[in-house]
C-alpha cells in the first residue's frame, strides 16, 4: 500500500505541472462518478482529494506526490457540471493537453458508476484515448450500492459495448470507496507498472 501521499500544486496547463521526472498515475471520471472518495481510499486519506455533493468540483490538474516517488494526478470530470460552455471548453481543452503532452504519464484510470448502463459520454472519452494511443484502465465505482452480481452484469454489458470496437479489452476493476473493495487490485497493478 501506499503510506505517504501528499498534495503538491494544482495547475490549468500541463506546462506548469511538476518537471515529468516521475511516473503519473492520472484519474478521471465523468463528475459525480465518486473519484475523490476512490482516491482518498487509495491513499487512506479521509481529505487528501476534496470530495462534495456538488458534481464538477475538481476543476484543475491535481498532483498527489506518493511516497516520494511517483504522482497520483487527479482532473477534472468530464461531462456534467454546473457552468457555461466556455468553462467546459477550456477544461476539455487542459485535460486533452495534459493527457496527449505529458510524457511521464503512465496510464489514466477512467471511472465508471458501476450502477448504469454504458453511457455514451464514456464510450466516447474511452474512444477518443484509444484512438490516441493513451494507455488506460477502467475503475467502476460504487459497486457497495449493489449486489455483486449486479456490479458484474454492469461490467459485462460495458465489456460488450466495447467489443464492438476495441479488440483488445483494457484492464478492468470493481472498486467501493466505503468497503475498500479492488483497492489492493488497483494498488498491484500500480506497483506492478512502476516495477516493469
Amino acid at each position: 500500500m501506499f503510506d505517504q501521499a501528499q498534495f503538491v500544486i494544482s495547475n490549468t496547463d500541463y506546462r506548469k505541472c511538476p518537471k515529468p521526472d516521475k511516473p503519473e498515475f492520472a484519474f478521471i471520471g465523468r463528475s459525480n462518478v465518486g473519484k475523490s472518495s476512490l482516491i482518498n481510499m487509495m491513499t487512506a486519506r479521509k481529505s487528501l482529494a476534496k470530495t462534495s455533493g456538488r458534481p464538477g468540483k475538481t476543476q484543475l490538474i491535481n498532483h498527489f506526490l506518493i511516497d516520494e516517488s511517483w504522482y497520483l494526478v487527479d482532473l477534472p470530470g468530464y461531462g456534467y457540471a454546473k457552468t457555461s460552455k466556455k468553462n467546459r471548453a477550456a477544461w476539455t481543452e487542459m485535460i486533452q493537453d495534459y493527457l496527449l503532452n505529458r510524457e511521464s504519464l503512465q496510464i489514466v484510470f477512467v471511472l465508471i458508476d458501476s450502477r448504469l448502463d454504458p453511457q455514451k459520454i464514456d464510450l466516447e472519452f474511452i474512444q477518443w484515448l484509444g484512438e490516441s494511443g493513451i494507455p488506460l484502465a477502467l475503475v467502476f465505482t460504487k459497486a457497495d450500492k449493489q449486489s455483486i452480481n449486479k456490479g458484474q452484469q454492469s461490467i459485462a454489458k460495458f465489456k460488450r459495448v466495447l467489443k464492438q470496437t476495441w479488440e483488445h479489452l483494457p484492464m478492468i476493476f470493481l472498486t467501493s470507496s466505503e468497503t475498500g473493495l479492488g483497492k489492493a487490485e488497483l494498488s498491484e497493478y500500480i506497483e506492478h507498472i512502476l516495477e516493469s
